[in-house]
């Protein structure tokens, strides 16, 4: 057996993604499927030339499963983290780790007390584009970073998603859907965030599906769908995030920006693994491309995992792990915390978070 041996639990969706990135993999093996419609996991084995499919008790209770991942949606995420790990197996799950904190924390505490390992998404601050971006803030090519400014501006699910209801249940909205990406790769390019201010509104009380056999269905919202906070990171940087389900005009702001003593960074789109890094220095009138720093593809969607399973047999830690994705969880929900009280929020996870300064493991870099 080459690898570490994975079984995927949900096969909706993203799923397609992950497999199409593992399937060729030399360093896991997707072994197994499961779904609670058992029709789905059946369609994605053949597709994608798997040779078992489970119910997901089978897949918990199977020794020939090293790795669960993760791929239910957020309201199922705590409990299947949790029922992995007390089957003595490693999870790596997609983002958020969980909707609620103290499913966050019992989560990592099992883990540590089984001493198995927590990997979360996203691990698109793997890819080309962000370690790029970070190499040339680590670098000095900005000077040092004094703040940043990120924007998800646009139109819900329900334009493209044949059943969104989810997106705006308790767990949804534009903060736990997307903000994972852009906190995880602010987090990731200045450091832990100790400090947040915001305002949080629903401002379209009903949404439509737009496509699909249920297109003209009409969904509650029951969650925040307008979100703009400021940021306060521990090496003194300040930031905005505004993310947004209301913007169907679209909008032309960047996607992050950090600002420097000596420049400023245009850092492609978090959500994604490649993308052009842009610089524009104090003493220049234009923005340039920064050339590369590791090769990557579009779609490196199961990277995280990659790099978890690597670190188990190097015994090292890994990059998306459990403790990164419990302070960005923290962090969603001091967005939340703050407007309903409105008051600053201190994240107490921020001086337990420690990030490796190296690149990821399983980049290639192709620049100095």
């Amino acid at each position: 057996m080459t690898g570490m041996r994975i079984g995927i639990i949900g096969c909706g969706n993203i799923s397609p993604a992950y497999l199409n990135y593992l399937q060729d993999s030399t360093i896991v093996k997707v072994t197994a499927l499961a779904d609670m419609l058992p029709e789905k996991a059946e369609e994605r084995a053949k597709e994608h030339r798997i040779e078992r499919v489970y119910t997901v008790e089978e897949m918990l209770q199977s020794p020939d499963i090293d790795i669960i991942l993760n791929l239910t949606i957020p309201a199922s995420h705590a409990a299947i983290n949790i029922a992995a790990l007390e089957h003595g197996k490693h999870v790596y799950a997609e983002k958020p780790l969980s909707i609620s904190l103290e499913d966050a924390k019992r989560t990592l505490e099992l883990a540590e007390a089984k001493q198995l390992r927590v990997g979360c998404a996203p691990d698109t601050f793997l890819g080309a584009g962000m370690e790029t971006s970070r190499k040339a803030i680590e670098e000095g090519w900005i000077g040092r970073p004094v703040a940043a400014t990120a924007f998800l501006m646009g139109a819900g699910p329900e334009g493209w998603h044949p059943n969104p209801e989810f997106f705006y249940a308790e767990g949804g909205g534009p903060m736990f859907d997307m903000g994972p990406y852009y906190l995880t790769a602010l987090v990731n390019l200045l450091g832990p965030i100790v400090r947040i201010s915001s305002s949080a509104a629903s401002l379209v009380p009903e949404r439509i599906v737009k496509s699909g056999p249920r297109a003209g269905t009409r969904i509650p919202v029951h969650t925040p769908t307008h979100y703009s906070g400021t940021l306060d990171f521990a090496g003194g940087a300040i930031g905005t995030l505004v993310t947004s389900f209301d913007i169907p005009g679209g909008s032309t702001l960047p996607r992050i920006e950090i600002y420097g003593t000596e420049g400023s960074l245009l850092v492609p789109d978090p959500n994604c693994f490649d993308g052009d890094v842009k610089l524009r220095r104090y003493d220049s009138e234009d923005w340039g491309i920064v050339p590369p720093a590791f090769a990557g593809a579009a779609n490196e969607r199961g990277k995280g995992i990659e790099d978890m399973a690597k670190a188990i047999l190097e015994k090292r830690e890994h990059r998306a792990s459990g403790k990164l994705a419990y302070h960005v969880l923290e962090a969603m929900h001091a967005f939340l915390t703050s407007s309903n009280e409105g008051k600053h929020i201190h994240l107490e996870s921020s001086s337990a978070l420690h990030l490796e300064s190296a690149y990821s493991s399983l980049g290639k870099a192709v620049l100095v």
